[in-house]
């Protein structure tokens, strides 16, 4: 941790002053990079989610009505797997298409397909069920959830690499902020720096010195942004209604999510001194 609290003797080799703007800047960055992480992790979740209640549940749909829907879902009954067979009332698949057809839905003369909502046990591949549903009625057509989801599954795929992308790119940037704040100490303190070269000091005690500093403002200044941006994403999932966390299968964030967002400080901090100390290697080095 001496990293991190750096020793009176070490402040005054090195004085602690000037315009304090790196703890801002890595706040404000940390208070985005936690958002941009809370969304991805709960897109990540939601996807999870969608994928494992689509992998288990299949859809028979007959064109032509109801005719052959007692043979199917008879059918679809005696398949190995099979853990449960609602046939959809035709009042919910009418008021489904009012949402596109407004009340021309609910007459009589517009034919509606009869649906055949089958959920399989877990392990279950559903090739039995496709064989004997096929069988009694040739004109259905089934196809498992994950295949209607596909185009929204990858959308959500999508958007959580793009989360992760923005991520990597926050990094970046606050990397840059912490070189450019080291390189802008170290011309500063050159000739304390020049000082102690000449009584003996090595290049690791030196770039320690540097590695304090930026590693302590690092932390302070994530800190700060991740529990701003932590506050604000505790007050969101507290906002959410019940409907809501039904929808998307429970809270969009688990505890350990909120643990991992938890500790990005801590990584902030590592990276702002291993940063800082090649930084001041280097330049060390360029010197004559």
């Amino acid at each position: 941790m001496r990293a991190f609290a750096p020793t009176l003797a070490d402040k005054r080799l090195l004085p602690q002053g000037g315009t304090r703007l790196t703890p801002w800047l890595i706040g404000v960055l940390m208070f985005v990079a936690v958002l941009v992480g809370a969304a991805g992790l709960a897109i990540a979740n939601a996807a999870a989610t969608v994928a494992r209640g689509a992998e288990q549940r299949w859809s028979i749909q007959l064109p032509g009505g109801g005719g052959q829907a007692l043979a199917a879902a008879a059918a679809a009954r005696q398949a190995n797997g099979v853990a449960a067979v609602r046939p959809v009332p035709d009042e919910q698949v009418r008021g489904l298409l009012r949402r596109w057809l407004g009340d021309e839905a609910a007459g009589a003369d517009l034919p509606v397909p009869a649906l055949i909502d089958v959920e399989l046990r877990p392990g279950a591949n559903g090739e039995d069920l496709r064989r004997r549903v096929l069988a009694a009625a040739p004109d259905v057509s089934i196809q498992p959830f994950s295949e209607q989801l596909g185009p929204m599954l990858r959308g959500l795929r999508t958007l959580q690499g793009l989360t992760f992308t923005l991520l990597v790119l926050l990094a970046a940037a606050i990397a840059a902020a912490v070189m450019l704040a080291t390189r802008g100490a170290y011309d500063t303190h050159r000739s304390t720096v020049a000082v102690l070269h000449g009584i003996g000091a090595t290049d690791e005690q030196l770039a320690a010195l540097f590695q304090q500093r930026m590693a302590r403002e690092a932390l302070v200044g994530g800190s700060a942004g991740a529990i701003l941006a932590l506050t604000l994403v505790l007050l969101m999932l507290a906002a959410l209604d019940s409907g809501t966390a039904v929808a998307v299968g429970g809270s969009p964030l688990r505890p350990l999510d909120l643990v991992m967002l938890g500790v990005l400080p801590l990584a902030t901090g590592l990276l702002a001194l291993l940063v800082a100390r090649v930084t001041v290697l280097t330049a060390l080095r360029a010197d004559p």
